[in-house]
């Protein structure tokens, strides 16, 4: 899905501007023109570093390109939602801090590693709120976060 999307996204934008060849967008990622055409082609997946890039490129969301949604532009978080977050995850810490003896395999936890289970906590918190997001029917949700 993802050769293909690209394949597609770049052949719309040669229509508009013609130097966005194969070798132009590898020039743009960083990568050789053989490595970018066998992205295109399907035969190589590019790092996750790369398919960031790519998207800045094509203007579309990650998502969109490995064919996780059809959707080309990333659901947009409102300010409400971040809030949201934010709160979440202060009860997320503050329920780790408050039990005594937190460990892990007989360990107690370090403050790396608290660290390291809230950033993966929002990680989880975050694509939560992005799939349930999905099934919200459309009547009842906020035209700005479409």
């Amino acid at each position: 899905m993802l050769g293909k999307r690209l394949r597609q996204l770049r052949e719309e934008k040669k229509k508009e501007n013609s130097k966005f060849t194969q070798g132009y967008v590898a020039n743009l990622i960083g990568v050789a023109r053989v490595t970018y055409t066998s992205y295109e082609n399907g035969t190589k997946q590019p790092p996750i570093e790369t398919v960031n890039k790519l998207a800045d490129v094509f203007d579309v969301s990650t998502d969109y390109l490995q064919g996780r949604s059809d959707s080309r532009k990333a659901a947009i978080v409102t300010e409400k939602v971040e809030k949201d977050i934010a709160k979440r995850m202060e009860q997320i810490r503050e329920d780790l801090t408050k039990v005594d003896g937190l460990s892990f395999q007989g360990e107690p936890l370090s403050e790396e590693a608290i660290e390291s289970l809230m950033e993966a906590m929002e990680h989880i918190v975050r694509q939560t709120e992005r799939i349930n997001k999905k099934y919200i029917p459309k009547k009842y949700r906020d035209e700005k976060e479409e």
